[in-house]
């Protein structure tokens, strides 16, 4: 007699090969992609900036560097002729706890106006009225444009004699000034990127049953006891991918900060530095990258783990929610 159970994982270890088929060339695409460039960049970490060696005034092509690289931004600690000495104030390897700083500045006072902000949009684009779909089209544009476009944009604006001046009867040197350049650049964020917010967290919406509100009217429960207990419970998983994409996105700001306050330390970002130091030593620069990519891995990861932002759900997670 023929033996149903090993059939059965004969069968299942054929469809597993077969999987492992489809799947392996994008495997393949992914570690050339990703997995080459990160452990390129990994590597290079590690290893001297090629330029001219202080005790001899020779040109040297580099080196392993063991972990100096990696003190050079945590320790802000440079090497000089004398020996390793605290960097001096200007520099960028002195500037790397001011930039995470600014950065996490950044993140959390951007990511929280577009959650409040793209939250009340969201509402009030799912509700039905006319002209519904032109207000969707019109929300969404201010996203479609291009970063180094809205940069531009709010650069004309927030100038010495620009509109924002002029409205509010100020004289601000708006992009030179260090709070009113950070205040610049929350605000054209804010303004770039709360549809995208709003995008995510509509999506969300559109999926809470329209019975659970009939119910809660029926019950006799208010708009705002409505939103309360039903809205933000059921909306809470979108809002928090909501979250999570745009913390990822706002921990590696770059275009607008560089572009409208060009060369301004009080918005200089960990990316701005990045970028500032592959022009004078790539080794240091990755391992900067490498802090970088830490950060915002670990950030997420709380934000996953802690706060309970699963995009995906085990069949486990799902039985024992419900």
């Amino acid at each position: 007699m023929s033996d149903p159970s090993g059939a059965k994982q004969r069968g299942l270890a054929l469809q597993s090969g077969r999987a492992w088929l489809f799947v392996a060339p994008v495997l393949v695409a992914l570690a050339i992609v990703i997995g080459y460039p990160v452990a390129r960049a990994i590597w290079m970490s590690f290893q001297k900036d090629p330029g001219l060696d202080p005790a001899t005034g020779m040109f040297v092509e580099g080196g392993s560097a063991g972990f100096d690289n990696y003190t050079h931004w945590l320790l802000q600690q440079c090497s000089t002729a004398a020996g390793t000495v605290p960097c001096p104030t200007g520099t960028l390897g002195a500037q790397f706890w001011t930039a995470v700083g600014v950065t996490l500045f950044f993140t959390v006072v951007t990511v929280t106006l577009e959650a409040v902000l793209g939250l009340g949009m969201a509402v009030i684009m799912g509700k039905t009225f006319r002209g519904r779909a032109l207000l969707r089209a019109a929300v969404l544009i201010p996203w479609a444009i291009p970063t180094a476009v809205t940069a531009r944009l709010w650069e004309f604006m927030f100038q010495y004699d620009g509109v924002v001046n002029r409205v509010l009867g100020t004289h601000i040197l708006w992009t030179a000034d260090e709070w009113p350049a950070r205040f610049a650049v929350i605000a054209a964020d804010v303004w770039k990127t709360t549809p995208f917010m709003a995008l995510l967290i509509l999506a969300g919406l559109q999926v809470i049953p329209a019975d659970v509100y009939e119910a809660a009217k029926v019950d006799g429960a208010t708009a705002w006891q409505r939103f309360w207990h039903i809205t933000l419970p059921l909306l809470k998983p979108a809002l928090l991918v909501a979250v999570l994409f745009r913390t990822m996105d706002a921990l590696r700001m770059y275009d607008l900060p560089a572009i409208m306050t060009l060369n301004n330390d009080a918005t200089r970002t960990m990316s701005i530095l990045v970028v500032d130091q592959v022009r004078q030593g790539p080794n240091s620069a990755a391992a900067l990258s490498t802090i970088t990519f830490l950060l915002v891995f670990g950030i997420a990861f709380v934000l996953v783990k802690i706060l309970g932002a699963n995009a995906v759900r085990t069949q486990e997670e799902q039985r024992k929610a419900n």
